[in-house]
């Protein structure tokens, strides 16, 4: 059933336009409210679900650190760490998610650029150009995770974090519709999972909508390994569940890794 000739990159970018303009939830910008007390040095950012990051995982002070918030558009995190004091760049596939981030910048007088561009492809900048890449759920929209995680070493300085989130590959193994419609866990795919190879066109948009956004699952081995393969050295895991989901009482939904690139010498 796999579509010949099709652009996830360019696909995605129409749907995340798409989900910009219908309000998802990922694209709502935060308030000034929160600019503000961020500002004031009470603020969170989200990597996976709705838990806030631990403070920990992050330089104790953010002032004047390059932050990288990688797929992260929506004008939620880039925000709130270029108000904490970090000189942010929000790189995204989308201009609609990128436009909420300028939005809240201007609205807010925040220090902080966009960038256009495939999240596996950071060629826009130079190596060592930061000190935190900052990486919520996302890589479930490219097909390969391996040159994610090369970039991502690539643009970090030495003794630079890399915080990623990302899926947990099991919640790709049930029925859609048993899952959502009925709270049934119906095993029907095996892993790895891609909508493109599972469905055609036409099945993808009666099942999830003719404007859904293509995902694409990934082994532990591509996550986990394939950052230890671009050099890292991982420091910190945690786990969240969806607690809407009818998998909630079965298994957690969500991975965060802390990563850091070892400094020379």
């Amino acid at each position: 059933m796999q579509d010949t000739g099709i652009d996830p990159v360019a696909h995605n970018r129409a749907a995340w336009d798409t989900y910009v303009r219908k309000g998802n939830e990922w694209t709502r910008p935060v308030s000034s409210e929160v600019v503000e007390r961020a500002r004031a040095g009470d603020w969170s950012v989200v990597l996976i679900g709705h838990e806030p990051v631990d403070r920990s995982w992050l330089p104790a002070d953010l002032t004047g650190k390059d932050v990288l918030c990688l797929a992260s558009g929506g004008g939620q995190q880039g925000p709130v760490l270029a108000a904490a004091g970090a000189r942010v760049t929000v790189f995204d596939n989308s201009p609609g998610q990128l436009r909420q981030d300028r939005t809240v910048a201007e609205r807010d007088g925040l220090d902080l650029r966009t960038v256009l561009g495939d999240m596996s492809d950071l060629g826009a900048f130079g190596d060592a150009e930061f000190d935190v890449v900052f990486h919520p759920v996302s890589n479930l929209f490219v097909p390969d995770v391996a040159p994610v995680w090369r970039e991502c070493f690539r643009v970090l300085r030495p003794g630079g974090t890399l915080l990623a989130g990302f899926l947990n590959p099991d919640v790709y193994l049930f029925d859609h519709d048993a899952l959502d419609e009925r709270g049934e866990l119906n095993v029907v795919h095996t892993l790895p999972y891609s909508d493109v190879a599972r469905y055609s066109a036409e099945e993808r948009a009666a099942k999830f909508g003719a404007d859904a956004a293509l995902e694409y699952s990934h082994t532990l081995t591509g996550q986990i390994g394939g950052q230890l393969a671009a050099g890292f050295v991982l420091t910190g895991f945690t786990e969240a569940r969806h607690q809407s989901d009818a998998s909630a009482a079965y298994l957690s939904h969500y991975f965060a890794t802390r990563a850091v690139k070892a400094k020379r010498g």
